[in-house]
């Protein structure tokens, strides 16, 4: 393990000596991700993935510059610990952002028998300035999808409803993603028709391309 924190630590001095969008750069950056994707937090929550490929857009815009956060620094830990607070982070976002969606959701009865206050939790790193240049690798993620080459994503559709399709989805959720309600709102479906469809349909083609791309 220590190991490997060495080799991690080397590839992203490297890494950080070229200049952003080159291909040395990324090229340096996917061999960090290849290498760190076993090492993760692993979760079974619905909304893992979601959680991860934040991570990784997050380690791209801030391993070398912090343009959206605070900038690596291995004097304060590991790129896997660095990761882990990360993604453990998101997940918990996702956790409160959940249960305040399925509150707005259910009948008032239920929300007045289960009411004890709630809080909420924000994370300053949401409310910095994002980067409006993509990393390349969310560059090929995005261009994947939209291209679309086989018509899979465009072809994989809500029943009765052809115009919310996998490509809409996954081009929503790319971060800056929109969130379930703004969308449950756009198309007039619930929140948890829309979630649904995309962890049984949406996800498991994303991670599969991931997969390909030696991303996970």
């Amino acid at each position: 393990m220590v190991q490997l924190d060495e080799q991690l630590r080397r590839l992203v001095t490297e890494a950080c000596g070229y200049p952003p969008g080159s291909p040395q750069r990324q090229k340096l950056l996917t061999q960090i991700i290849r290498l760190t994707a076993s090492r993760l937090w692993r979760d079974s929550t619905p909304y893992y993935q979601d959680a991860l490929q934040q991570t990784w857009l997050y380690f791209c815009r801030n391993v070398c510059e912090g343009l959206t956060g605070q900038i690596y620094d291995p004097a304060y830990g590991t790129v896997i610990t660095w990761l882990n607070a990360y993604l453990k982070r998101r997940l918990q976002d996702f956790y409160l952002n959940q249960n305040r969606e399925q509150a707005i959701t259910v009948p008032l009865r239920v929300r007045q028998s289960t009411s004890g206050g709630t809080t909420e939790t924000i994370d300053p790193v949401d409310n910095l300035p994002a980067n409006p240049e993509a990393p390349p690798i969310l560059e090929d993620l995005e261009s994947w999808v939209r291209t679309d080459s086989e018509g899979e994503l465009r072809s994989i559709c809500i029943k009765g409803r052809s115009d919310i399709n996998c490509q809409v989805l996954i081009l929503k959720r790319l971060p800056p993603e929109v969130s379930w309600r703004e969308l449950s709102e756009e198309f007039g479906l619930s929140i948890p028709t829309l979630s649904s469809f995309y962890q049984r349909q949406c996800l498991p083609r994303l991670r599969k391309f991931a997969q390909s791309e030696g991303l996970l």
